[in-house]
């Protein structure tokens, strides 16, 4: 049949020859024409026209034979590094050219990009529409550029880095057909054709070739998608199986951060978690000296931003974000050119840490990094509260642990069938037990046996009716070797308190399950017995101290105290006003308030002085800043008053007003008083200065007057102002007095340093006898602070003065003639 055909293809090329060399070309083409054929052909054609035809035909046959070097280089294999090069080499040798390229189009970044080119063995990424390439590939039209240094478009900077010259340029879009539908999926670009300029069939035949393996790039691209979704699949597993065994939050923070570098290919990453009982970021970083943790505000920063937004952010130029914090890098030495921060989202919902990526291997993280990010980042989410939730059972479980070791008292478990579970340290001191293990594991009714039954009795019955069971007083037998029973036991007996309370699981009525029970087993012999005797009578500071040092300790010695007075300003205007219900109401209210005030500052209290109060600060212990923690406590009090008058005013009650004198000097501490009652407390001049200081207060307008020896005391800085020299009734020696005026709101804090210089200065012109000058500065002073008790009160003096002038061995002190 096929020989049929072709003779009768002869007969009707004999009788009817095609009329041009183009016909002939395409019915070769058509593969409609035999050696045999051609050859009549040629002979039937011109010289010239032999020569073109024949040119033609040639170029026809590199053609095709290009087309099918193309199939058969690009069709056994799916790697777009084996694919890349090849058609780069094809490309090159047909077109005679000095170097190909082959751009592919990432749909996930929009860049083109390359993994191989002839000369030039660099990875590149750029834009889709960006250059040349950019231009080809968004219009879909080939251009061939003969002076490449006359289009806008090329970019010279590339030939000065690489020393190669571009002179030519063909540049054709690969174009795939899909569904009917036709897309470019690459381009192809060539650079230089040896010896001469490229040409139109040049193009025609590059645009050929590209069309010939669009197909094998974009199955390729395919291939390498679903490997590359595969990979990260199977990553994405083998990690979250191995982070649901690691408990260990440390360790699995440092397995997270390791494994999105690798998934995003980056440099660093970090986790910040969120602490919501300081509502603070923190995180672990790894530095050369081991880790260390650091923490911030959960709001500061880009981490901040987005853990309160719960919105990724994308940062392409770190340096360009005013939320980056360029000190980091300069302290670090690193350089941080892309951020890629996300938050952290539990199945609430909740957001719970942020992941902060740092610099991108090749460019700035893109879409699909957001999108891996995410997957793995709901994957950590469960392995971070899993590791979160068995840190805080262990740290709980320390927690108790430390509290259960370190109480004096002795505390043992019993289970629900009775056997002894958990001793904690002070329970073997006094069943003289070596370790725990020595009591635990045992049952209850045999350990506690024979005298000691009426502890399993206690025991029994709260198992029994689910209701905690006190036994004040009784006495517990202690073996010391219990080895046999018999008469050679060396045991004592110890006074005991007993509490025996339920040990149940959350719920109620028949949900609440038994669990067991806890004893607590409290020494009152000797010491504890006397001690909690004595603390009915006295502090307990003066209580343990009479017990370590014993009571000659508290017979009497001279040691530095500071003393703090206080009384409330017209107490007695006040209580007629109340009535006696409400003025025990209002004393109780405040004592309450200022004395826990001078207990959390170190200090003892004294005694109660009617509405006045007496505290002691390094009496019967004293250290370098008892006078500090007075003053400091003076201050807290002022500030308490200040929010306890708002409150007393919002109820429509009067404001309450005091004032406090503070003294340190060696004053004479002890028990005091008969044989059937005594008290501990101090006395000398230096406690009765104190309370002079006090009463000073209403003369000079002030809050808190402290003497000059408190003064000397002082470690630390206070807003101080001398206010004056004085002698105080029953005294010959002079003391210098000071303000103490941090109590004052800040608000103040300006016009309030400006009236404290011109103050300084008017004091010294006072002192100077410039009774004119004085009196000036201290109206400016009273300009500034109208309320200012010491200013109005020189000011009185200096009208005096002018009048009634000093004699001449006046030296500035006041004689104060109340107390």
């Amino acid at each position: 049949m096929e020989k049929k055909s072709g003779q009768g293809e002869t007969a009707a090329l004999g009788s009817s020859p095609p009329a041009t060399e183009e016909d002939v070309i395409g019915q070769l083409v058509g593969h409609r024409l035999r050696q045999d054929d051609i050859r009549r052909l040629l002979q039937s054609l011109s010289v010239r026209d032999r020569e073109a035809f024949t040119e033609k035909l040639a170029d026809l046959l590199r053609k095709t034979s290009a087309l099918l070097e193309v199939s058969k280089r690009l069709a056994d294999s799916l790697s777009l590094d084996v694919l890349l090069p090849r058609m780069v080499e094809l490309v090159s040798d047909f077109l005679d050219a000095e170097r190909c390229t082959i751009f592919l189009y990432d749909k996930e970044t929009d860049e083109l990009y390359t993994k191989a080119a002839v000369g030039l063995n660099t990875t590149v990424r750029f834009p889709s529409g960006h250059g040349i390439a950019g231009s080809v590939f968004k219009s879909g039209r080939s251009v061939h550029i003969p002076d490449a240094y006359a289009d806008p478009r090329f970019n010279p900077e590339i030939d000065k880095k690489t020393g190669f010259h571009t002179r030519d340029i063909l540049c054709a879009p690969i174009k795939h057909i899909r569904d009917g539908r036709t897309e470019v999926v690459g381009v192809a670009q060539v650079l230089n054709k040896r010896g001469r300029g490229f040409t139109t069939e040049d193009l025609t035949l590059l645009e050929t070739l590209t069309s010939q393996a669009a197909s094998a790039f974009v199955n390729a691209q395919l291939y390498l998608e679903i490997a590359r979704a595969r990979q990260e699949e199977t990553q994405l597993l083998e990690v979250t199986a191995a982070m649901s065994t690691e408990l260990q939050l440390a360790p699995l923070l440092t397995k997270i951060m390791e494994t999105v570098c690798t998934i995003l290919e980056a440099d660093r990453a970090t986790l910040f978690l969120y602490d919501a009982r300081t509502q603070e970021l923190w995180a672990l970083v790894r530095q050369i000296d081991g880790v260390r943790e650091i923490r911030f505000p959960c709001h500061i920063g880009i981490a901040g931003t987005v853990f309160t937004s719960g919105k990724t952010v994308n940062i392409p130029d770190a340096y360009a974000d005013p939320r980056f914090n360029q000190e980091v890098d300069k302290k670090t030495g690193y350089r941080t050119n892309n951020i890629l921060c996300m938050p952290v989202i539990n199945r609430k919902g909740q957001t719970i840490a942020v992941t902060q990526v740092l610099n991108k291997r090749g460019g700035p993280f893109t879409a699909i990094d957001e999108k891996r990010l995410r997957a793995f980042s709901a994957q950590a989410a469960i392995a971070m509260e899993n590791a979160q939730l068995f840190d805080e059972v262990n740290r709980i479980k320390n927690y108790n642990e430390s509290i259960l070791q370190s109480m004096s008292n002795g505390v043992i478990t019993v289970d629900e069938a009775g056997t002894i579970i958990k001793v904690n340290a002070a329970a073997c001191r006094l069943l003289r037990k070596k370790e725990p293990g020595e009591v635990e594991g045992q049952n209850v009714h045999n350990f506690f046996a024979g005298p000691n039954a009426w502890i399993t009795e206690a025991v029994e019955a709260v198992q029994r009716t689910g209701q905690p069971k006190v036994t004040v007083g009784a006495d517990l037998l202690l073996i010391d070797d219990p080895v046999s029973m018999n008469d050679s036991w060396q045991a004592r007996m110890a006074s005991v308190n007993l509490s025996v309370v339920p040990l149940g699981s959350e719920g109620a009525g028949e949900a609440k399950k038994q669990l067991g029970c806890m004893l607590m087993i409290e020494d009152i012999t000797n010491e504890k017995r006397l001690r909690s005797t004595m603390s009915r009578y006295m502090s307990p500071e003066v209580a343990e101290k009479l017990l370590s040092e014993g009571e000659a300790a508290l017979g009497g010695k001279m040691q530095k105290c500071s003393v703090l007075f206080t009384d409330i300003r017209s107490f007695t205007t006040i209580s007629e006003r109340l009535g006696p219900q409400e003025t025990v109401k209002l004393l109780n209210e405040y004592f309450t308030l200022m004395v826990d005030i001078i207990l959390d500052k170190g200090g003892i209290l004294d005694k109660y002085i009617g509405d006045a109060i007496m505290a002691v600060f390094g009496a019967p212990f004293s250290s370098p800043e008892d006078a500090d923690h007075a003053v400091q406590a003076a201050i807290e009090m002022l500030k308490a008053l200040r929010a306890f008058n708002r409150q007393r005013l919002a109820e429509g009650q009067e404001p309450v007003l005091m004032g406090l004198g503070i003294n340190s000097d060696d004053v004479l501490s002890g028990n005091i008083g008969s044989l059937k009652r005594m008290d501990y407390t101090v006395i000398g001049d230096g406690v009765n200065l104190a309370s002079r200081l006090e009463g000073a207060n209403k003369y000079y307008g002030t809050q808190i007057l402290i003497s000059e020896f408190t003064v000397r005391e002082l470690k630390g800085h206070y807003r101080l102002r001398e206010v004056d020299k004085i002698q105080v009734k029953g005294k010959h020696l002079p003391v210098g007095v000071y303000e103490v005026l941090d109590y004052l709101d800040d608000s103040s804090a300006s016009s309030l340093g400006r009236m404290l210089d011109i103050y300084g200065t008017a004091l010294e012109r006072y002192r100077h006898r410039e009774w004119m000058a004085a009196r000036e500065l201290f109206h400016q002073a009273l300009v500034l602070r109208p309320e200012d008790g010491p200013s109005k009160l020189y000011l009185e003096r200096c009208f005096y003065f002018l009048e009634h002038p000093p004699a001449a061995d006046w030296d500035g002190v006041w004689v104060m003639k109340d107390k």
